[in-house]
């Protein structure tokens, strides 16, 4: 029986990851999670994800900034998956102490622990869920210049209309690439800094403790469970509360910035199966679906799939720290953990939306974090 400990894993990704080992057997689960009411809302041994996993695994309550929590939770585990993190891009722009605290100080906790237990660990590799957005805006081609990796977009051009993303070189356009992990590093957001500084501190550590790991740098996960009370958890969720309450549906910039969705599920399966893979140890690997899709095609696909009578508003307004594109290139992924797709971004869509309709949703925080992000300076809205 292997023993594996999931920080974060009452989480969206992490009950999904809970399930498949669970389904599994020959997996002893616990799980260490602070339990946000951000996430599980104010009662959260009623909040769904909690509910679907309790049973599965070793539900221990506790913060990943808490030293001794930490510690007590890994005892005999051979394998961490760190999930547990601070995940809002706007929201980093000015909860920066917090997300420093967690995400950064978080991690340090683990591996200090990992360290401190010296020969008494049990530890034999740590897998990190890190993102797609330490990439930045990620790999483009210049028609003049050829590869290249283009800066943040301009403030005062995303004020005049104009989010496309140019050449630092020569200030021609640039055509979408598909990002590779070889890429530059190029965070926008302090959220991906601290993303980053993740992967760094386990690239650095765990060799010299001698242990392994394996970092994932996910694109956006969507999916059945992905939280309704959470204003930072991704448009599919803003969009669906707002949809089922005929409410109109505001996009930023100019509604073609496109994402590379993967399901939850298939998200899980390639964690899992790098656990005991050893050709992904010492490696970092994307997990998308390879295609990229506009946040407009989305917003219509939603609202052609919940009968909405909600109007789609193209504002203008956008975020600062906010990319255009980002396509994974998951080529890494195909070879070393032989990953697929096995749910497409369609039938993925149609599966949220029937588990929506049977949630209680809330959106009553959402317009409060557009305030508290417009008047940190982060959200610009397009007058």
């Amino acid at each position: 029986m292997k023993k594996i400990l999931i920080t974060g894993g009452a989480g969206f990704i992490g009950t999904e990851i809970v399930k498949q080992l669970h389904r599994m057997g020959g997996y002893e689960v616990t799980v260490l999670d602070v339990m946000t009411q951000q996430i599980h809302g104010k009662e959260w041994e009623k909040s769904y994800l909690y509910e679907s996993i309790k049973d599965m695994c070793q539900f221990i309550k506790g913060d990943v900034r808490d030293y001794d929590s930490v510690e007590r939770a890994i005892g005999e585990n051979e394998c961490i998956i760190h999930l547990a993190a601070e995940t809002g891009t706007g929201q980093s722009m000015y909860m920066i102490n917090r997300y420093n605290e967690v995400n950064i100080m978080g991690t340090s906790n683990i591996l200090q622990a990992i360290s401190k237990l010296g020969t008494e660990s049990r530890v034999k590799k740590v897998i990190l869920s890190s993102s797609r957005s330490v990439y930045g805006e990620g790999k483009y081609r210049c028609p003049k210049c050829g590869i290249v990796y283009p800066s943040s977009r301009k403030k005062e051009n995303m004020l005049k209309g104009d989010f496309n993303i140019y050449c630092n070189i020569c200030g021609q356009g640039l055509e979408r690439e598909h990002t590779s992990e070889d890429s530059q590093i190029n965070p926008a957001s302090l959220y991906a800094f601290t993303k980053y500084a993740q992967e760094r501190m386990l690239e650095t550590m765990c060799p010299a403790m001698g242990i392994d790991y394996t970092i994932f740098r996910f694109q956006n996960v969507y999916g059945v469970g992905q939280s309704l009370k959470n204003p930072y958890t991704g448009i599919l969720s803003i969009f669906s509360t707002l949809m089922l309450e005929d409410r109109p549906i505001n996009i930023f910039e100019d509604g073609r910035e496109s994402r590379d969705f993967i399901n939850v599920v298939d998200t899980a399966t390639a964690v899992i199966n790098s656990i005991n893979e050893s050709r992904s140890n010492s490696e970092t690997i994307n997990i998308g679906s390879g295609v990229g899709t506009s946040v407009i095609e989305i917003a219509e696909f939603l609202k052609r799939t919940y009968d909405s009578k909600s109007q789609i508003n193209i504002t203008g307004d956008f975020r600062l720290g906010d990319i255009a594109h980002n396509i994974a290139d998951i080529s890494k992924a195909k070879d070393i953990l032989d990953f697929k797709q096995s749910i497409s971004l369609d039938e993925g869509l149609l599966q949220f939306c029937d588990w929506v309709k049977g949630q209680n949703t809330d959106n009553s925080k959402y317009e409060k974090s557009l305030k508290e992000m417009e008047a940190s300076g982060m959200f610009i809205r397009k007058m």
